[in-house]
C-alpha cells in the first residue's frame, strides 16, 4: 500500500470528522489508562489525538499536554471538547508524523504515545520510522506507549482491512527501538470484547508497548 492512499491524508479524516457524528468512544483508551496510572504526571505528547479524549484524560490526570492529529478537524473538536478548567493544561497543534523530524532543540517529553496509528511496515519502519521520530521526542527515564490493533484481529469476526503489514506486536515495535537505549516495560497482546457490526461478541486483542528511555 502506498503512502498515497487516501486513508492516509488529513483531507480523508477531514471528511470524516466533519461528519455530525463523533467518530470515536469520548472515552480514554483503557489500556493507555493502565499504562499511565502508576507515572508520575510530567510533560505529555500524544500523537494522532483525534477528538482528543486520551489527551484530556492525561491532562485530568495531572499531565501537561501536547495533542497533535494531521486533521484540522479533529483538533477543532478536540479543542471544542476541552473542558475549560484544563485549557492552560492542554495544547492541540497540527502535526503530521511522518514527515515531522524532531531537532535536536525540540522539547523532550516525560510520556509519548500513539493509539491505533497503523502503517504500513515501510513508514513505521527504518524509511520514514514514524514511532522511532516519537521516540526520539522522550526524555531520558521517559516512557513510550503505543498502543494498536493486533495482528490476531485478522482471524476474528471483528472488520479489520486485510492488509497483515499495517498490524504489529509489541515485538515488532520493540524491535524497531535502538537498543540499548529502551527497557520495555510491557510487552502485551492484551484481549478486550468488541462487538461486530452484527451485533456479535468477539474477543480481540490491543498491541501494547510500554518501553522506558534509558540513556
Amino acid at each position: 500500500m502506498s503512502d498515497t492512499d487516501p486513508r492516509y491524508e488529513a483531507a480523508f479524516w477531514d471528511q470524516r470528522y466533519n461528519a455530525p457524528d463523533p467518530l470515536w468512544s469520548g472515552q480514554p483508551n483503557p489500556a493507555l489508562a493502565e499504562e499511565v496510572t502508576a507515572l508520575t504526571p510530567g510533560r505529555a505528547l500524544e500523537a494522532g489525538c483525534g477528538e482528543g479524549a486520551d489527551a484530556i484524560w492525561l491532562a485530568q490526570a495531572g499531565w501537561q499536554v501536547t495533542g497533535t492529529d494531521f486533521s484540522a478537524q479533529a483538533l477543532a473538536r478536540a479543542a471544542d471538547h476541552t473542558p475549560t478548567a484544563l485549557t492552560g493544561r492542554l495544547t492541540w497543534q497540527p502535526a503530521d508524523i511522518r514527515t515531522w523530524t524532531p531537532q535536536d532543540d525540540a522539547p523532550h517529553y516525560d510520556l509519548v504515545t500513539a493509539s491505533f496509528l497503523h502503517f504500513p511496515s515501510p513508514l513505521r519502519r527504518a524509511v520514514f520510522a514514524v514511532f522511532a521520530a516519537l521516540a526520539a521526542r522522550v526524555a531520558s527515564n521517559g516512557h513510550l506507549v503505543i498502543i494498536g490493533h493486533h495482528p490476531s484481529d485478522l482471524d476474528t469476526a471483528m472488520p479489520r482491512p486485510p492488509e497483515p503489514d499495517i498490524f504489529y506486536t509489541a515485538d515488532d515495535l520493540i524491535n524497531d527501538l535502538p537498543a540499548p537505549a529502551w527497557k520495555a516495560v510491557t510487552r502485551a497482546a492484551r484481549p478486550r470484547t468488541a462487538t461486530t457490526p452484527d451485533r456479535r461478541h468477539v474477543t480481540i486483542h490491543d498491541t501494547v508497548l510500554t518501553a522506558q528511555r534509558t540513556q
